[in-house]
């Protein structure tokens, strides 16, 4: 794409050059009222009513009022609307949270209110909306709201830092022109994404599909079958038994470790946030016990190979189960809430253990306990008490080795489409980016090919 003619110093080193008859100023002067926000009170919810909007519903430029908090009466809307009443085109950022920056649009008259969390940016009359939703997109001023948020609690930026940064402005005839390009140019990408997106989800449901017929079925379509006593189970190959987990296997809770005990540095003690999307990982928020504490609790030991699970929290994605492997080397201790899966050698391997408790039938078991909800707190009888279909350990083996094959191949599929969403995201970023600070004319772009 061409380059203006002529650049000029925008003053503001986060932004660099801009086109010569462009202007950088202070986002509170293009604005017709300083930015404000919503309530800081937690209002009564109530299951109708005026839809409450806050960070959550806010995504991808943007409200989602499938997913807004709850609704409040008219009557708090009348008190909240005192403060502020959203209006077609006013542009919403999240200040606050793990999502601080991410930005959205009202395009629409549907009668709402929104919660403090979100900032409220409305243009002015020399100021396009739309220009202005994909400048705040834009990497250069999300790098500055990087660079000012501050860290109590969680990151947050304040109103007035927000107002006083920068944005570059060209003519609002131009304005109009950027955003127009942008509109095109990143709807063709975001569909990209939609279909790397659903080509995931449908990997998944195959991976899912894998496990769950091999270690129910096993891998000769061909085998006698037989009545396996359990109607959900239905038939099960001949020489395979139904058998609950604690036939086949013991459980081994954490331990209480108590906010004395936590070190900089140490052993790592293993809690439910490190078993998270069903994988395992030491690189979120690690909490580490001193080696005295460690050798005093070595019976919660846990190493790599080893099968632990959460018990309390989200029970983890369908697709992939809630059973978590131990794939880094090292030595661990478990915390409270989560546990260790000790098999019965003699019955049955840890790695096809691993895969009955990822596949549907035992998860269809495990959510349809009263403790098996979103936001589960389940027994270790809870998680003992499904039934599984059980070969011998030489037909496991090759089950194993089967689903660790298919499996692999789905899994280098989803890394692939992954990735392509990544670079998809980076391009569409710096697309946005070059067009709001001037980088790149679109203004005799052909919108059809845009």
């Amino acid at each position: 794409m061409s380059k203006y003619p002529k650049y000029k110093d925008s003053g503001v080193e986060w932004l660099g050059e801009i086109p010569k008859h462009w202007i950088s100023t202070k986002i509170k002067n293009m604005l017709s009222v300083p930015i404000t926000d919503g309530p800081h009170e937690t209002p009564d919810f109530l299951d109708t009513g005026v839809p409450f909007v806050s960070a959550e519903a806010i995504s991808k430029g943007y409200i989602n009022f499938d997913k807004i908090r709850g609704h409040i009466s008219i009557e708090a809307n009348n008190k909240y609307s005192q403060k502020y009443s959203p209006k077609l085109h006013d542009v919403y950022m999240i200040k606050s949270g793990a999502t601080t920056g991410v930005t959205a649009i009202v395009d629409n008259r549907i009668d709402f209110n929104i919660w403090s969390p979100l900032a409220v940016f409305r243009a002015g009359t020399s100021l396009n909306s739309y220009y202005l939703l994909n400048y705040l997109r834009s990497s250069n001023f999300q790098k500055a709201v990087e660079l000012y948020w501050t860290y109590g609690t969680q990151q947050n930026i304040g109103m007035n830092v927000l107002e006083n940064l920068y944005i570059s402005v060209p003519p609002l005839q131009e304005q109009q022109t950027i955003a127009n390009y942008l509109d095109l140019a990143t709807a063709k990408i975001d569909t990209l994404i939609e279909k790397q997106t659903k080509l995931i989800a449908l990997l998944k449901e195959k991976r899912q599909a894998v496990i769950s017929t091999a270690v129910t079925r096993g891998l000769d379509s061909t085998v006698a079958m037989k009545d396996s006593g359990v109607e959900w189970l239905g038939e099960i190959p001949v020489g395979w038994e139904a058998l609950q987990l604690k036939r086949i296997s013991s459980i081994k809770g954490g331990y209480a470790y108590a906010t004395s005990d936590f070190e900089d540095e140490g052993i790592q003690i293993i809690k439910i946030g490190n078993v998270y999307q069903s994988k395992f990982h030491t690189d979120r928020q690690p909490t580490f016990i001193s080696l005295d504490v460690a050798k005093k609790t070595r019976e919660f030991l846990i190493a790599e190979g080893d099968l632990i699970i959460s018990l309390t929290g989200t029970l983890g994605k369908r697709d992939y189960g809630y059973a978590v492997t131990v794939d880094k080397k090292g030595e661990y201790r478990l915390n409270q809430r989560v546990a260790k899966m000790i098999p019965n050698n003699k019955l049955v391997a840890t790695k096809y253990l691993s895969y009955i408790m990822k596949s549907e039938q035992y998860l269809t078991q495990i959510y349809a306990l009263p403790a098996g909800t979103k936001q589960a707190n389940l027994s270790n009888d809870d998680v003992l008490s499904a039934v599984c279909a059980l070969p011998s350990l030489e037909e496991q083996e090759k089950i194993v080795r089967h689903i660790d094959d298919k499996t692999s191949k789905i899994d280098n599929l989803i890394t692939k489409s992954t990735k392509a969403i990544d670079l998809l995201k980076e391009k569409r970023t710096a697309l946005i980016s070059s067009a709001v600070t001037g980088k790149i004319d679109v203004r005799e772009i052909n919108m059809e090919s845009a």
